[in-house]
Parts: C-alpha cells; structure tokens; sequence
C-alpha cells in the first residue's frame, strides 16, 4: 500500500514537471512572439518617420513649385538675399524658417534612431549645400536662436561644401 502511495506521488510530481516544462515553453513562445512584433513596429516607425521627413520638407518647398513668384524669391533670395525688396525679404525668412524647422524635425528622427544611416546622409548633403547659400547663412546667423540647442551644434558643425548646389544655382544661370 505504501508502495501505491509513493507511486502515485510520483505521478503528480511528472505531472508537475510538465506543466512547468509547458509554462516555461510558453513563455519562451511569447517573448520570441513580443520580440518579433516590436521588431516589426521599430521597423514601421522608422519608416514612419522618414516618410513623415520627406512630407515635411514637401510641404515647404511645395510651394516653390506651385507658385512662380515663390520660387523666385525662394531662388533670389538664397544667392543675392540684397536683391529681394523689402517685402521679399520677410517672406524668404519666413520660407527660410518653414525649411530649417523641417530640417530640424528630420535631424530630430535621425537622432533617436527612426531613421537609416544611408537617408540620414542624404539629407545632410542637401543641408550642407543650402546651407552654403549666402540667403540661408544670413537667416541662419540672425535667427538660430528659435531652433534646439542639439539641432544648432549639428549645423555649426557642418562641413560646408565649396561648391553649393540648390535650387538657386543649380543650372548656373539663374537669378
């Protein structure tokens, strides 16, 4: 009888073993499940946001495209800044301003990692030759002080280019 006994308590003792062999298995099953949708939404957010990049600077160069006398000022404005009449001039510091923060939130997503480090140095080639320009040197010099401290030590850190390319330039004729 005692023999049965023992017997049987072996039997709960598997039993045991098992369920906490399945538990353990169980959880091993939804942490590599929970790694792999957290991978996916990292993936999801990073293009997310380089998506949400490429928008933002749309949306302020857009009307360069759309509107003629835009985007001579825009052009005039960032190779001969002088040239632009009074008027003119506070409307490329505000397409100046419109640009730079969406400069701004592009280095903000690189910075905390939601975006590749092949299209981060694409957008800081286009930065160094905009940069460059004697129109957005000139805003930038005036009005840094409206942007983060991070995003001014990155730009004051740029490497410029000696021989700009933009939109003002570009062909070499324009004016």
């Amino acid at each position: 009888m005692a023999e049965r006994k023992y017997s049987r308590g072996m039997n709960w003792e598997a039993i045991n073993a098992i369920a906490q062999l399945t538990s353990s298995v169980a959880v091993v099953i939804s942490l590599w499940y929970l790694a792999a949708q957290v991978h996916r939404s990292t993936r999801i957010a990073r293009l997310s946001a380089q998506d949400a990049a490429t928008t933002a600077l749309r949306e302020v160069t857009r009307p360069f495209a759309e509107n003629a006398e835009v985007g001579r000022i825009w052009r005039q404005g960032l190779e001969d800044f002088d040239a632009l009449r009074p008027d003119e001039k506070a409307r490329f510091y505000h397409v100046a301003f419109q640009f730079l923060k969406a400069m701004e939130t592009i280095h903000h997503h690189y910075v905390y990692k939601l975006m590749e480090e092949q299209v981060w140095r694409g957008w800081i080639n286009l930065y160094r030759h905009y940069l460059a320009t004697p129109g957005l040197a000139n805003y930038w010099g005036l009005r840094q002080d409206l942007f983060s401290d991070r995003f001014r030590d990155f730009i004051n850190s740029l490497e410029l280019p000696k021989t700009r390319m933009t939109v003002g330039n570009l062909l070499g004729a324009e004016r």
